[in-house]
């Protein structure tokens, strides 16, 4: 087994134990069972896939028990597909590691019972374990180059996942293509031969699954398989997976905190929250109509199409997660309720169960009748000052540029050959505004971020300036207002704060830094700029380490406004959060553009996220600038072919967009050798012949700022893809 669980409470260590540390803890710790059938024998053929009853797990952190899963059932149908929400720290892979028997060597099954396949997994000694885990379960984990071994070829692990389940070398090395074919790879013979790293995400993504589907298991869990992956990559995984079960008749347990993902996979859905099970049923049911109100909160929290900062803030779940083993009386969730009264404060709701059109729905709410009447935070936006008459915020914006980047490019060497990872971009910000750079990976979008901070040189002839004066191309020779100007918030913010030092002095050092404040001032700066990003005053001497990610993202922000700056490059930065705080993420930097007049250039592969966010959005393929323009004109169309498929492949709740995703051929070129012609042209669905393969497209005018570089003129792209939508 490989991977780490992504939800576990803070203190609980987390990652990969050996498989033996494994087997002699549980062998130790349970007695041997009787016999009984093989696995898959008629007896488990009968049972359910996965049953959970009565499950509670506790770890044990500083010399105390701390109670992370309470009275958890749930039960998955044979060939069902069944999703687990909820944000992290609510217990979703602690289920999933308790019905492995993974455990960190710190936790235990306090009470309960897990049966897989009609079979008790707590009644197993060691080698029975071991032949379950190779013959009835498997497992995907959220990231594919963390359970993949990067000093071994893909032909040697795929085999050994046969090996496990009892087959020779030979005959596991002589089945590995097929099952390569299984899961949609072409050419399995020369990936055979490829390490990990040599693979993009979606394909190392392929290989675990093939990997888990070795033994024909009859359940198979997906922890978080798609987050981090392009949309139109997820599109595949997830199309594949249903593929996959389909054929098979496996079922599936899927771990997410996309909801829309979960929408489109799954029959059914559990909401956990604070390690408690807190809504079931249908998911068209839960979703169409929830009855608890963390349910309602987390749908409220979806940036959902025709919403817009500059008319709209997203609804947020106050408060916090309580901390493990620390459940206050009454219903868990109360503290964080909008509806939550001295009942709910003083009794535990239990659950109740109606009849909702598509199956039983249970909810442990007092008021679970009306949760979906929960009243909502502030979301429209008022300022009566900055208000136009159709209500709409008007922004501190203007005219004038700020950036202008003219044929900006860049060639790198690698492995002797050229690569051009940007050709010839020309983009431009105005003050006030923000930019969404989408497209696939290896599309440029963190390389033309690096241009623009100064962090990477362009190519000669390369163009970038800051108020119509020229930027050095690199950092450190531009100057201190300069370097003020241009900051850069990342996806990950372990990588950009030290862990070392507390809260206080890492945003402290940025002011001296880039603020160039010391003392009172320092302090009264520094007082003001936690108050902006809305950190709590509780947290300011506290380590990293000890922060939810949400928290470490706004120390992240405050240290990128340090310097009060003019541009700030927002790199995936709440990709990883859950949609709770994802939403208060997206407040946050809608509020501080407000208030501050900030510029935004915003890269992300969540398509909803930058439409709610961006004024304008730039698309980029292998390097190329494919389309420009404003964010709704880009969104609603016309679009080019690649700007198509991309918005096809977002999952939504909406059932009625299922079915009509576009379905691209094949990876990306690589950016070494592109093709003629249109660099598109290998995998348009819309290709119109030679023209596309000999002659690059120039950009055609689709009105009010908006470009579109395609040799489709633009009245028939329209005419084409209103087909394509009616359809």
């Amino acid at each position: 087994m490989n991977g780490s669980t992504s939800d576990e409470p803070n203190g609980v260590p987390t990652g990969t134990r050996s498989r033996a540390q494994n087997d002699a803890d549980t062998a130790r710790s349970t007695p041997p069972p009787a016999p009984f059938p093989t696995f898959g024998a008629a007896k488990s053929e009968r049972a359910d896939a996965l049953a959970i009853v009565g499950l509670t797990v506790t770890y044990r952190i500083r010399g105390r028990d701390r109670e992370v899963l309470h009275d958890v059932s749930l039960r998955v149908r044979r060939g069902e597909a069944y999703g687990l929400v909820g944000e992290s720290g609510c217990g979703k892979s602690t289920v999933a590691m308790a019905t492995l028997r993974y455990l960190p060597r710190n936790g235990k099954v306090k009470a309960g019972r897990i049966a897989i396949g009609g079979e008790d997994v707590h009644a197993l000694d060691a080698d029975r374990l071991r032949v379950m885990r190779a013959n009835a379960i498997s497992m995907v984990y959220q990231d594919p180059a963390r359970a993949l071994n990067p000093s071994l070829t893909v032909a040697r692990q795929v085999a050994e996942a046969f090996e496990a389940a009892g087959a020779s070398r030979a005959d596991a090395l002589a089945r590995t293509p097929d099952l390569l074919r299984r899961v949609r790879i072409a050419e399995p013979e020369r990936v055979m031969d490829s390490f990990p790293h040599q693979l993009s995400g979606g394909m190392q993504q392929r290989i675990v699954i093939a990997m888990a589907l070795a033994s024909n298991p009859a359940l198979l869990i997906l922890d978080e398989p798609t987050t981090g992956l392009d949309a139109t990559v997820e599109a595949e995984v997830l199309d594949l997976i249903a593929q996959l079960r389909a054929e098979l008749g496996m079922a599936v347990l899927f771990i997410s905190h996309n909801l829309a993902v979960i929408g489109q996979m799954c029959e059914r859905v559990g909401v956990l929250y604070a390690g408690r099970l807190v809504e079931e049923g249908a998911t068209r049911d839960v979703f169409t109509r929830p009855r608890h109100p963390y349910t309602v909160g987390l749908l409220r929290c979806l940036p959902a199409p025709g919403r817009s900062k500059d008319r709209d803030r997203l609804d947020t779940i106050a408060g916090q997660l309580p901390s493990p083993g620390d459940a206050p009386p009454g219903c868990i969730y109360a503290d964080r309720c909008r509806l939550a009264d001295e009942r709910c404060r003083r009794e535990t709701p239990p659950p109740y169960r109606v009849n909702a059109p598509h199956g039983e729905q249970m909810a442990r709410c007092h008021y679970h009748e009306r949760a979906i009447e929960l009243p909502r935070a502030a979301t429209r936006i008022s300022h009566a000052s900055h208000a136009s008459d159709n209500g709409t915020l008007e922004r501190p914006r203007s005219d004038a540029l700020i950036l202008r980047a003219e044929r900006i490019s860049k060639t790198f060497r690698a492995g002797g050959a050229m690569v051009r990872a940007v050709d010839s971009v020309s983009l431009d910000l105005a003050a006030g505004e923000t930019l969404g750079l989408v497209g696939e990976s290896g599309s440029g979008k963190t390389t033309l971020a690096k241009l623009l901070l100064g962090l990477t040189p362009p190519d000669e002839g390369s163009v970038i300036e800051l108020d119509g004066t020229p930027l050095p191309p690199r950092v450190t020779a531009r100057n201190d207002d300069q370097v003020k100007s241009l900051q850069i918030v990342f996806q990950n913010p372990d990588s950009a704060l030290n862990r070392a030092h507390p809260v206080k002095q890492l945003i402290g050092r940025a002011l001296s830094r880039l603020g160039s404040l010391h003392g009172p001032a320092r302090e009264a700066r520094l007082n003001a700029l936690i108050e902006a990003v809305r950190l709590p005053d509780r947290y300011l001497d506290a380590r990293t380490r000890q922060l939810s990610g949400g928290l470490k993202q706004r120390v992240a922000i405050a240290q990128a406004f340090a310097g009060n700056p003019r541009i700030v490059v927002c790199d995936e930065p709440t990709s990883a959060l859950d949609v709770s705080v994802q939403a208060a993420i997206l407040n946050l930097l809608a509020d501080l553009q407000r208030e501050r007049g900030v510029s935004y250039v915003f890269i992300s592969h969540d398509l909803h996220v930058v439409r709610y966010l961006s004024d304008r959005i730039a698309v980029l393929y292998v390097g190329r600038l494919l389309e420009v323009g404003p964010a709704a004109a880009v969104f609603d169309g016309p679009h080019h072919p690649y700007t198509e498929a991309l918005i096809s492949s977002v999952p939504t709740l909406d059932d009625g967009t299922k079915g009509k995703r576009i379905r691209l051929s094949g990876d990306p070129p690589s950016a070494a050798s592109p093709p003629s012609g249109c660099v598109f042209h290998t995998r348009c669905p819309r290709k119109i012949g030679a023209i596309c393969e000999q002659e690059d497209p120039p950009f055609t005018d689709a009105g009010d700022g908006h470009r579109i570089r395609c040799h489709i003129p633009v009245a028939e792209l329209r005419a084409l893809q209103n087909v394509t939508r009616e359809r």
